[in-house]
Protein backbone atom coordinates (compact mmCIF):
# COMPACT_ATOMS: atom_id res chain seq x y z
CA UNK A 1 0.00 0.00 0.00
CA UNK A 2 2.43 2.45 -0.80
CA UNK A 3 -0.29 4.74 -1.78
CA UNK A 4 -1.22 5.46 1.63
CA UNK A 5 0.89 8.19 3.75
CA UNK A 6 0.45 10.31 7.02
CA UNK A 7 0.28 14.07 7.16
CA UNK A 8 -0.43 16.34 10.18
CA UNK A 9 -3.94 16.76 10.41
CA UNK A 10 -4.86 20.60 9.93
CA UNK A 11 -8.42 21.81 10.39
CA UNK A 12 -8.92 22.17 6.50
CA UNK A 13 -8.17 17.94 5.93
CA UNK A 14 -10.65 17.35 8.99
CA UNK A 15 -13.52 18.87 7.54
CA UNK A 16 -12.37 17.03 4.79
CA UNK A 17 -12.11 13.79 6.14
CA UNK A 18 -15.60 14.43 8.31
CA UNK A 19 -17.63 15.08 5.39
CA UNK A 20 -17.88 11.72 4.30
CA UNK A 21 -17.43 9.99 7.62
CA UNK A 22 -19.85 6.79 8.86
CA UNK A 23 -20.31 5.84 11.97
CA UNK A 24 -18.75 1.81 12.67
CA UNK A 25 -20.72 -0.01 14.92
CA UNK A 26 -17.88 -2.26 15.31
CA UNK A 27 -16.65 0.52 18.14
CA UNK A 28 -19.94 0.99 19.57
CA UNK A 29 -19.90 -1.13 23.04
CA UNK A 30 -23.47 -0.33 23.79
CA UNK A 31 -25.25 -0.29 20.02
CA UNK A 32 -28.21 1.33 21.88
CA UNK A 33 -26.18 4.50 22.33
CA UNK A 34 -24.82 3.73 18.30
CA UNK A 35 -25.92 6.98 15.88
CA UNK A 36 -25.53 7.23 12.38
CA UNK A 37 -22.82 9.99 11.87
CA UNK A 38 -24.31 13.69 10.27
CA UNK A 39 -21.73 16.03 9.78
CA UNK A 40 -21.64 19.32 11.63
CA UNK A 41 -19.55 22.11 10.71
CA UNK A 42 -19.31 23.36 14.46
CA UNK A 43 -18.43 19.69 16.08
CA UNK A 44 -15.83 19.16 13.60
CA UNK A 45 -14.26 22.11 14.31
CA UNK A 46 -14.52 21.49 18.43
CA UNK A 47 -13.69 18.26 17.67
CA UNK A 48 -10.48 19.26 15.78
CA UNK A 49 -9.62 21.95 18.84
CA UNK A 50 -9.60 19.25 21.47
CA UNK A 51 -7.24 17.21 19.68
CA UNK A 52 -4.63 20.00 20.46
CA UNK A 53 -2.05 20.09 22.83
CA UNK A 54 1.31 18.54 23.78
CA UNK A 55 0.41 15.23 24.77
CA UNK A 56 -1.06 14.28 21.04
CA UNK A 57 0.04 13.80 17.66
CA UNK A 58 -2.98 13.70 15.47
CA UNK A 59 -2.60 12.42 12.08
CA UNK A 60 -4.61 12.27 8.59
CA UNK A 61 -4.41 8.72 6.69
CA UNK A 62 -3.82 10.52 2.89
CA UNK A 63 -4.92 8.19 -0.04
CA UNK A 64 -5.16 9.94 -3.83
CA UNK A 65 -4.36 13.42 -1.83
CA UNK A 66 -7.39 13.36 0.28
CA UNK A 67 -8.31 11.88 4.09
CA UNK A 68 -9.55 8.76 4.18
CA UNK A 69 -9.22 8.16 8.15
CA UNK A 70 -7.44 9.89 11.29
CA UNK A 71 -4.35 8.11 13.61
CA UNK A 72 -4.05 9.68 16.77
CA UNK A 73 -0.69 8.91 18.93
CA UNK A 74 -2.15 10.09 22.76
CA UNK A 75 -1.18 10.19 26.33
CA UNK A 76 2.10 10.71 24.90
CA UNK A 77 4.65 10.85 27.99
CA UNK A 78 8.22 11.40 27.21
CA UNK A 79 9.83 10.58 30.30
CA UNK A 80 8.40 6.75 29.99
CA UNK A 81 8.77 6.65 26.34
CA UNK A 82 4.97 5.57 25.76
CA UNK A 83 2.41 6.52 24.04
CA UNK A 84 -0.84 5.06 22.70
CA UNK A 85 -2.29 4.33 19.46
CA UNK A 86 -5.63 4.96 17.69
CA UNK A 87 -7.02 4.89 14.40
CA UNK A 88 -10.06 4.84 12.62
CA UNK A 89 -10.84 4.81 8.75
CA UNK A 90 -13.40 6.78 7.34
CA UNK A 91 -16.08 4.40 5.87
CA UNK A 92 -15.89 0.59 4.65
CA UNK A 93 -15.15 1.70 1.43
CA UNK A 94 -11.29 2.10 3.26
CA UNK A 95 -11.55 -0.76 5.38
CA UNK A 96 -9.92 -4.22 4.71
CA UNK A 97 -7.89 -3.34 1.69
CA UNK A 98 -4.73 -2.80 3.97
CA UNK A 99 -4.88 0.78 4.52
CA UNK A 100 -5.32 0.52 7.65
CA UNK A 101 -2.58 -2.00 8.42
CA UNK A 102 -0.28 0.53 6.18
CA UNK A 103 -1.82 3.24 8.39
CA UNK A 104 -1.17 1.57 11.26
CA UNK A 105 2.64 0.49 10.73
CA UNK A 106 3.39 4.21 9.80
CA UNK A 107 2.66 5.11 12.62
CA UNK A 108 4.10 3.01 14.50
CA UNK A 109 7.25 4.13 12.69
CA UNK A 110 6.72 7.94 13.44
CA UNK A 111 6.29 7.30 16.93
CA UNK A 112 9.41 5.42 16.91
CA UNK A 113 11.28 7.38 14.94
CA UNK A 114 10.25 10.73 15.01
CA UNK A 115 8.55 10.77 18.64
CA UNK A 116 11.65 8.72 20.22
CA UNK A 117 8.74 6.24 22.05
CA UNK A 118 9.94 3.25 23.26
CA UNK A 119 6.51 1.35 23.12
CA UNK A 120 3.32 2.28 21.85
CA UNK A 121 -0.08 0.81 23.75
CA UNK A 122 -3.69 0.37 21.92
CA UNK A 123 -6.77 -0.90 23.52
CA UNK A 124 -9.52 -1.88 21.29
CA UNK A 125 -13.01 -2.89 21.50
CA UNK A 126 -13.09 -6.71 22.34
CA UNK A 127 -15.95 -6.96 19.39
CA UNK A 128 -13.81 -5.50 17.24
CA UNK A 129 -11.98 -8.76 15.67
CA UNK A 130 -10.81 -6.77 12.50
CA UNK A 131 -8.78 -4.06 14.82
CA UNK A 132 -7.41 -6.58 16.81
CA UNK A 133 -5.95 -8.79 13.63
CA UNK A 134 -4.62 -5.73 12.48
CA UNK A 135 -2.45 -4.95 15.56
CA UNK A 136 -1.14 -8.28 15.55
CA UNK A 137 -0.21 -7.88 12.20
CA UNK A 138 1.64 -4.78 12.60
CA UNK A 139 3.35 -5.97 15.54
CA UNK A 140 1.93 -5.35 19.09
CA UNK A 141 1.50 -8.27 21.17
CA UNK A 142 -1.85 -8.92 23.39
CA UNK A 143 -1.77 -7.78 26.80
CA UNK A 144 -4.93 -8.54 28.83
CA UNK A 145 -8.78 -8.05 28.51
CA UNK A 146 -10.64 -6.11 31.06
CA UNK A 147 -14.50 -4.44 30.79
CA UNK A 148 -14.71 -4.81 27.22
CA UNK A 149 -11.32 -3.90 25.78
CA UNK A 150 -8.39 -5.65 24.66
CA UNK A 151 -5.06 -3.76 25.37
CA UNK A 152 -2.21 -4.43 23.23
CA UNK A 153 1.84 -3.17 23.14
CA UNK A 154 4.69 -2.84 20.87
CA UNK A 155 8.07 -2.39 21.83
CA UNK A 156 10.68 -0.39 19.81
Amino acid sequence: MGDISLRMMTRELCHELFQNWENDPDICMDMALFKPYQYDEAAVNRYFDAKQGPSRVLLAVMKDNAPIGEVQLKRIDRERGECTLSIHMQNDAYKGRGYGTCAERLALEYAFEVLDMAAVNADVIAKNTRSQHVLEKVGFRFLKEENGFKYYRCER
